[in-house]
């Protein structure tokens, strides 16, 4: 496995060098928020920042994300357009050493949370989210909470530039269901998957966080049958899962290392996000640290999942606390989810030494 850290490119506070010192990092997971949905990737501008990282000692293989235009969620005449941008990006990503490209196809909101800094009883504070809290709100009331709540920084999938068209794209989003929107999906992967192919790049999709619907917006990434569906929607090498152990694990009927192990088996992931939820209540929880007694996920059985299946792409630690003081942007970071790297990295090497220990049949 390789071992990430989700950075912001040129509008991350967090210094390369810093994210270099983590013990059994290999490089980043990178997002570039110069570019809107449905842009081109400029290569110029992108291989300069792919040229930072190397000279920090990482490595820029894999892009989270290239975000999808709302035109072709909804199957928009338009979309045809914004697919050939699309094509282009990756063409200009993979000259710049890009092999896989985490991406999703969730309509108006990449994620939801309740809270951005919800305080737990350590003094530290962390991203939550309860279902009651939104049944009570419009999805503009949603939406300005979240950004009040992220101060100057800007959030993953609330870019400004969607957002402004909130209520139009809403509008047009009730007369889609699940089966049109998984119709205009394969649609999309029909276009790119045969040029991803080309490139060798595999395309991951993140599920949907949380894996339910909101505010009656369908969503087609929540259950393994909701998986099961989109990898057969063309199949290829380069139509892969990135699969978000809290994300998917938000939904407590999920289990988490079934799923990992049987399409990490069949080559079908094609990254993870490894984070920890704790359940408290129905549909409501908050993101913990990563060790497995902090919240309601097995991180050792996720790891040893992906061991048993020889996994070997690219994971990450995700929504890391702020702890220590720390201020930035909500859910990112680097303090804790250092410790998460550290934390994976160990439960890793433990399993893989005991292996070696029932292999041998050493004893002590």
């Amino acid at each position: 496995m390789k071992m990430t850290f989700r950075h912001y490119g040129n509008d991350d506070t967090i210094k390369l060098k810093y994210i270099k010192q983590i013990p059994g990092i290999t490089g980043v997971m990178c997002m570039m928020n110069e570019f809107e949905a449905g842009e081109v990737w400029d290569k110029e501008t992108f291989q300069k920042y792919v040229n930072e990282v190397h000279a920090a000692g990482l490595e820029c293989e894999i892009i989270e994300s290239i975000n999808v235009h709302e035109d072709i969620k909804m199957g928009l005449p338009t979309r045809d357009k914004y697919i050939e941008n699309y094509k282009q990006s990756l063409r200009n990503v993979a000259e710049c050493g890009v092999k896989t490209v985490i991406y999703n196809f969730m309509p108006v909101f990449d994620w939801v949370k309740t809270e951005l800094k919800h305080g737990l009883p350590d003094g530290s504070n962390t991203l939550a989210f309860d279902q009651k809290m939104v049944e009570g709100l419009t999805p503009r009331d949603m939406v300005d909470g979240i950004l009040k709540g992220a101060g100057d920084f800007q959030l993953p999938g609330w870019e400004p530039e969607r957002l402004e068209l909130l209520e139009k794209v809403l509008k047009k989003y009730k007369d889609i269901d699940e089966k049109k929107l998984r119709e205009n999906y394969k649609y999309f992967l029909e276009a790119i998957i045969p040029i991803c192919e080309d490139l060798g790049i595999k395309m991951a999709v993140h599920p949907d966080d949380p894996a339910w619907p909101i505010f009656d917006i369908p969503r087609i990434t929540s259950t393994v049958e909701d998986l099961e569906k989109i990898v057969n929607l063309v199949d290829s090498p380069s139509n892969t899962l990135c699969v978000c152990t809290g994300s998917l694990g938000s939904r407590k009927e999920n289990d988490i290392p079934a799923i990992l192990y049987d399409f990490a088996k069949r080559g079908k992931i094609g990254a993870v996000h490894a984070r920890n939820i704790k359940f408290t209540g129905d549909r409501k929880f908050y993101e913990a640290a990563h060790k497995s007694d902090y919240g309601s996920l097995d991180m050792y059985e996720i790891m040893k999942s992906l061991k048993d299946a020889g996994f070997d792409g690219y994971i990450r630690p995700d929504h890391g606390r702020m702890i220590w003081g720390e201020e930035g942007r909500a859910g990112y970071g680097l303090y804790d989810r250092a410790l998460g790297i550290t934390y994976l990295n160990g439960l890793l090497e433990a399993i893989e030494k005991d292996e070696d220990r029932y292999d041998s049949k050493k004893k002590y």
